[in-house]
């Protein structure tokens, strides 16, 4: 039997409070009723919720790119609101699992391969942000390990006005599955 793993893309305080340091803003809040109701099935289906989450050191030199952000054990890299409160309720069920991340990709130096391929996962969904990074290279590191891939066209969002385009080019390029 198959089984789907949904995965919660950087939903952090950083990335989704209003004062968030690298906030996609208000498009990034007004997804997460959207995450908890799809989370909330993917669990009722016997289905595995991944929290995958930036995960970066005072000095990263990713900070060379962007302002500092998500960094280890800080508020901003707290998961946000109701969705924070979500995992907090449910992250000791046995198919819900936080991952912290290097890059944009979560499979990039990560055992998120290994531990869905050791559940028998072969479709990966998609939700959070960034629709035309974090959730686009993830969508790639997925199809390039062979899963099948699904984007939640409105359980995604971005800071950038790239958001459709970028549902178009993993639809595209990856085959992903829009929905």
């Amino acid at each position: 039997m198959s089984r789907k793993a949904l995965l919660i893309i950087d939903m952090s305080n950083d990335f989704v409070a209003e004062n968030g340091r690298l906030t996609a803003g208000k498009v990034a809040r007004d997804i997460v009723p959207y995450i908890i109701e799809t989370a909330d099935s993917f669990l009722e289906q016997g289905d595995l919720v991944i929290f995958c989450m930036d995960a970066h050191e005072e000095n990263d030199r990713h900070f060379e790119l962007w302002p500092p952000h998500n960094i280890k054990g800080t508020w901003g890299q707290e998961i946000y609101g109701d969705l924070g409160e979500w995992y907090r309720k449910n992250k000791n069920h046995q198919r819900v699992t936080f991952l912290p991340k290097p890059e944009y990709d979560a499979f990039f130096n990560t055992d998120l391969e290994s531990r869905l391929k050791a559940e028998g996962v072969d479709e990966v969904h998609l939700t959070g942000v960034c629709t035309d990074i974090c959730d686009f290279l993830t969508a790639y590191g997925a199809y390039a390990r062979g899963f099948k891939t699904v984007a939640h066209k409105k359980g995604t969002a971005t800071f950038t006005d790239h958001h459709e385009l970028f549902l178009t080019q993993m639809e595209q390029i990856f085959k992903t599955k829009i929905v």
